[in-house]
């Protein structure tokens, strides 16, 4: 299949090229390099634009004639989204809108969109199911949100059919240790906890040690990038196949402590990592654990990543000749 990926500089969009062209598939990937890396794209074609440049799109789309678009380039930090939602509403919005007119142009009608847990707000239970209600919390969350939506009304307006995979904790980097996550700035515990283990920083914060929770810390449900990859080219076939519009869950089904991320850590790395206590974070759920049940059942999704310490292993492979360069 000829495949267009958005955003395919990204932490997970090159980690889903890679995946791509292994599984045989042609790719372009578009990217505005706005919070991605060129040097770290594995193969394919590249383009430099903007999914809210219509002229940008329509060449791209005019170039060559796509089976399927997978978009990865949302803007995705909660408290600047909360600090600035006009760029949120701009990009993750009106952006997709721009990118799903064009492919309604060309004909092209099945799309693989990246969400996120962000949609569900607080946790009435765990673990959270699909049908959980959704109540976002934040601009991010709500642009998801929105965008869930619209592709509802696309599908029973234009037959166009999508699925929606909804993450949760990302982490990990490619086995092969060639690429891996990179963010400026960077916002998640896995990396934060290895550029300690680094001397990159002095320290790694714990926010908030009073939660309702076995240690007093937050409890996350971690999932391997490479596992996030599988389960898109999985929801690729199943729309290729036929299948109608679906939006699942990622997630590993399994809870950990941010103290059990740093301990398993130091296991792994062999270093001391010092950790500070901090105060907890305005808005931070207690527990946010994933059921993975349906695509488990509908895709034949199985993470091959079953544990915290393969997923910090594969990054720490990552991290350490990067600490080296920097």
């Amino acid at each position: 299949m000829d495949i267009l990926v958005i955003g395919g500089c990204g932490y997970i969009g090159t980690h889903m090229v890679k995946a791509l062209l292994a599984d045989g598939h042609d790719v372009v990937t578009l990217d505005n390099l706005s919070t991605g890396n060129r040097d770290l794209l594995p193969g394919g074609a590249f383009v430099m634009g903007d999914i809210r440049d219509a002229v940008v799109l329509e060449q791209v789309f005019s170039s060559r004639r796509f089976d399927a678009v997978m978009h990865f380039s949302a803007s995705a930090q909660v408290g600047e989204s909360v600090e600035n939602p006009q760029k949120y509403y701009l990009n993750n919005v009106a952006g997709t809108l721009n990118l799903l007119k064009a492919m309604l142009r060309h004909d092209v009608d099945k799309f693989i969109f990246s969400s996120s847990a962000a949609v569900y707000g607080e946790p009435e239970y765990t673990p959270i199911d699909e049908g959980h209600p959704r109540r976002p919390t934040n601009p991010y969350g709500r642009t998801k949100l929105m965008v869930e939506n619209i592709l509802q009304d696309y599908d029973k307006a234009y037959g166009f059919r999508s699925v929606a995979l909804r993450y949760f904790n990302a982490a990990g980097a490619d086995t092969a240790g060639t690429i891996g996550e990179h963010h400026e700035p960077e916002t998640h515990l896995i990396p934060l906890v290895l550029q300690a283990a680094t001397g990159e920083r002095e320290n790694i914060t714990v926010f908030g040690t009073d939660h309702k929770t076995p240690d007093g810390t937050c409890l996350r449900d971690y999932i391997h990038v490479n596992d996030l990859a599988a389960a898109h080219l999985l929801a690729l076939e199943a729309l290729q196949d036929g299948a109608p519009s679906a939006v699942y869950n990622l997630g590993s089904s399994r809870s950990h402590s941010v103290r059990e991320v740093i301990e398993t850590a130091r296991r792994v790395t062999g270093r001391p990592i010092p950790a500070v206590d901090g105060p907890k974070r305005a808005g931070d759920p207690d527990v946010l654990v994933a059921s993975s049940d349906k695509a488990r059942k509908e895709l034949g999704w199985k993470p091959q990543f079953e544990t915290l310490d393969a997923i910090i292993e594969s990054a720490w492979k990552w991290h350490q000749p990067q600490a080296k360069r920097r």
